[in-house]
């Protein structure tokens, strides 16, 4: 089975908030996820996760605490994903890339369809 790995932005705002993001293409069009991606050769998933949110948000974040690093077996590969706890730099957030993002308070993760791996965290995230 193929492996992917990734690393995900788990962003909080001062109030506590969460910033999801949703997808605008392919299999999984419609669906909410923490922004992010794959890691290149040589980088490490800080590294990733600066370089995927310039290119997905245009914007700058601090990457602080790995939260948890989930394994989940999608139909097609095997995804491994880095959860960290991020905060902006800047409070400027572009789109570029995806459909729609909101701010959810922790008690309102649960209102958008999530993807399946990004579920895994989601429990986590509410306490």
């Amino acid at each position: 089975m193929k492996k992917i790995e990734v690393a995900a932005a788990i962003i909080f705002d001062e109030t506590g908030h969460i910033f999801a993001t949703q997808r605008g293409y392919g299999e999984w069009k419609d669906w909410w996820e923490f922004p992010g991606g794959k890691i290149e050769a040589g980088e490490t998933p800080q590294q990733a996760l600066h370089r995927e949110i310039h290119e997905e948000l245009d914007t700058e974040i601090e990457v602080g605490e790995l939260l948890r690093t989930i394994d989940y077996d999608y139909p097609a590969f095997h995804l491994t994903m880095h959860c960290f706890r991020c905060a902006l730099r800047n409070g400027h957030i572009h789109l570029l890339e995806h459909e729609a993002a909101r701010w959810l308070a922790p008690k309102d993760l649960k209102t958008v369809r999530w993807l399946p791996a990004d579920e895994e965290i989601i429990n986590q995230l509410m306490q």
